[in-house]
């Protein structure tokens, strides 16, 4: 994975801690930073420019993205470049899962008012969307993106049986998890997961999965 970014620095801290400095480890994925002035054409290596046509706010400009991907290209002409943006498509599960069977991802970071249009048209492979709301730039949505494709690549998770029970597998949220101590504050943990009937647990978990789901989640269930 290639991220084109401005601040290359955000990234030192997500990406050594956790899943991914163990995936990384593991040699199951490489990450790395690329900044993107240094494919600035002038001298004082500008990235952004004046809008045509007046507003306020800055755009940033095609010409270092292009010469920026465009070399990241050369050893693989075929790699899928992914642009986060409030008008890319909503980033869900599958989305994650098509993500994983791309062998390189080249993440384009936007900033201010976003990227010259040429950019969108011409360079990206792959809108992405968090949701409607808008954040300063495209580092954190890029890294919350890298965060749920990498965990789904196999042998990063200790446990692969892990994945196939979480939120959205099923098309559904997760069920409600229990641990020690059995009672906390007056509150005891449902009496079905002390049972040891392992019938009994997984009939209680899908019906409180589908519960959560018709309660918090009602889209989910159409």
């Amino acid at each position: 994975m290639d991220v084109v970014t401005t601040f290359p620095q955000m990234f030192d801290s997500i990406l050594g801690e956790s899943i991914l400095k163990i995936a990384q480890e593991k040699k199951k994925i490489k990450v790395r930073c690329v900044q993107l002035r240094d494919f600035a054409q002038d001298k004082h290596k500008l990235t952004d420019d004046k809008p045509f046509g007046g507003g306020p706010g800055m755009v940033m400009k095609a010409e270092p993205f292009f010469h920026c991907v465009e070399e990241l290209k050369k050893d693989s002409p075929n790699a899928h470049v992914v642009l986060l943006t409030p008008a890319g498509e909503p980033f869900k599960q599958k989305t994650a899962k098509s993500l994983t069977k791309k062998k390189h991802l080249i993440f384009l970071c936007g900033h201010y008012e976003g990227l010259d249009e040429r950019v969108r048209e011409h360079l990206v492979d792959e809108e992405i969307s968090l949701g409607d709301f808008v954040l300063t730039g495209g580092e954190i949505p890029t890294m919350v993106v890298i965060d749920a494709v990498t965990r789904l690549l196999p042998g990063v998770l200790g446990n692969k049986e892990s994945i196939k029970q979480e939120s959205f597998q099923q098309g559904i949220l997760d069920h409600p998890h229990y641990t020690r101590p059995r009672e906390f504050r007056g509150h005891v943990v449902p009496e079905e997961l002390m049972t040891g009937n392992h019938a009994k647990v997984e009939k209680w978990r899908k019906e409180q999965a589908l519960k959560r789901t018709r309660k918090r989640r009602p889209d989910l269930l159409k």
